[in-house]
């Protein structure tokens, strides 16, 4: 079981979904929903099973008060991430990743920063990751800010709150998780960012490689710069429909 930096249980005023995306996770899941479940006792849980080819959606289903949402195949956890926020049933939606380096303990900070910020995110303070892949995140993050102009301090943090009626300034596409909140940030939405804990994975691997993201990051990121200097975005508090 993992073990969280702060004591106590998050509470907030207002309902909120928390999606969390697996992918052959099976020696992580029942650890993870546990501790989201007791951090967050409140909380609609919804976890996405990305084509898993393990035990990880029969772990699942062993939580009757997690909501499940399972893919036939894997899709990315951008499609899984995606899929979490439309069939989240609060507008306070909170992602976080399925491998157990998220603090769920956080949650409670980001959320009620949510009262001041329209749009949360967490950027990992001491990250737990091998010095490669630190340095690989550190070049992406600065050439996606070249390119797109956000500033978006850890693009790769998952722990993020944004509110389901923002999800339509999303263009939902494989690697999306790496700009949503470039992209949320160029609708005008305010963006308060905020440092959060990671943790070393204890089982398992990683479903990336430095190589396979380098390779689509040069594609997306071209992709994104010119999308988002094309994009038609109305403002953030243009009236839904009823």
């Amino acid at each position: 079981m993992f073990i969280t930096s702060q004591a106590g249980k998050s509470e907030s005023s207002e309902p909120i979904s928390i999606v969390i995306p697996f992918y052959n996770e099976e020696e992580n899941v029942e650890a993870v929903l546990y501790e989201i479940r007791l951090t967050n006792p409140h909380a609609e849980i919804i976890a996405v099973n990305d084509g898993s080819r393990d035990t990880t959606e029969a772990l699942i289903k062993k939580f009757s008060d997690v909501r499940l949402v399972s893919f036939p195949k894997n899709l990315g956890q951008s499609a899984a991430l995606y899929a979490g926020l439309l069939s989240a049933s609060h507008d306070l939606c909170v992602l976080m990743d399925g491998d157990g380096q998220n603090d769920p303990a956080d949650i409670a900070m980001l959320v009620d920063q949510a009262k001041n910020y329209q749009v949360v995110c967490g950027y990992r303070r001491e990250r737990k990751d091998s010095w490669q892949v630190k340095l690989a995140s550190k070049i992406a993050n600065k050439s996606r800010k070249f390119f797109t102009g956000d500033t978006v301090r850890d693009a790769g943090c998952t722990l993020k709150v944004i509110r389901k009626e923002y999800v339509r300034f999303l263009i939902p596409f494989n690697e999306m998780q790496c700009y949503m909140i470039g992209m949320l940030e160029h609708a005008g939405l305010s963006l308060g960012q905020f440092p959060v804990n990671h943790r070393p994975r204890r089982f398992g691997n990683s479903n990336y490689t430095i190589l396979r993201r380098a390779w689509r990051g040069i594609w997306d990121l071209l992709g994104m710069a010119w999308l988002l200097r094309r994009q038609i975005c109305w403002p953030p508090h243009y009236p839904k429909h009823e």
